[in-house]
């Protein structure tokens, strides 16, 4: 991890102070985008929170990953913890000028994960039936379409994901203020705990390697019950891998 904490001129603001705890890969990123309006937004995340604007729009995203190598700092990785799938449903804000990321929901495969995740850093966690599958073709091509499915348990009908995705052109490095920076170049989240306190969640990673990516979605209910339209096309970027590093969430 001393390569990647020396790798930080990207970054929108310093490394923080203090130790990082926790250090994940993740592995066969789709983001996909759609425009919301800000008043659908705004009645979803907390007043505390500023809905962080691109050109005057805002953003959902909705977000299927693998974790991959999940550990505690100093600690070897545990078999049944560091392996699993994710799937984030997530807007963009900011706290004094701090850009960072909102959660909606965050499903996971990983019911000890779960229970971890909400009681340590207050996130919304679900439990859900995933997987993940690469089509792999005789051919070894880069860019073999990569089928995702994930169920919420107890979802009533909401919150299904099914689709396919993969990358059609060279990985680029996101340019300053450009769209795609914007939607991928957040190195914090907020969340407020049960005290109503706003909390930030510091990372870093090195700079994405995106594609623009094309994808097919058979089912995508994760923003019915806030009132998101996701009719209209997404933008769509994909990520292959990403190494990052967390530091502990905090009262701001």
């Amino acid at each position: 991890m001393h390569a990647l904490l020396k790798e930080y001129a990207h970054r929108p603001y310093p490394l923080p102070s203090g130790q990082w705890v926790m250090s994940q890969n993740w592995v066969n990123l789709l983001f996909a985008h759609w425009k919301i309006p800000v008043e659908t937004l705004r009645t979803h995340v907390p007043r505390q929170l500023q809905i962080d604007l691109y050109e005057g729009e805002a953003y959902v995203g909705v977000v299927p990953f693998r974790m991959s190598r999940v550990k505690l700092r100093g600690l070897p990785t545990v078999e049944y913890l560091s392996e699993f799938l994710e799937l984030n449903v997530r807007t963009y804000v900011t706290v004094d000028g701090r850009p960072g990321v909102y959660f909606f929901s965050l499903d996971a495969s990983n019911d000890v994960a779960v229970q971890i995740a909400r009681t340590w850093y207050h996130l919304p966690y679900f439990k859900a039936q995933m997987k993940l599958t690469e089509q792999i073709t005789t051919t070894g091509a880069a860019n073999d379409w990569i089928e995702y499915c994930s169920t919420r348990q107890n979802n009533k009908g909401l919150n299904n994901f099914k689709a396919s995705y993969r990358p059609i052109t060279p990985i680029e490095l996101s340019k300053p203020s450009s769209i795609e920076a914007f939607l991928t170049e957040r190195y914090c989240l907020y969340v407020l705990d049960s005290k109503d306190r706003v909390c930030r969640g510091d990372i870093h990673h090195r700079q994405w390697q995106l594609q623009k990516a094309e994808a097919r979605f058979e089912v995508n209910t994760m923003g019915k019950q806030y009132d998101f339209d996701f009719s209209q096309p997404p933008i769509l970027h994909f990520s292959k891998h990403i190494e990052t590093i967390e530091w502990p969430i905090k009262a701001i």
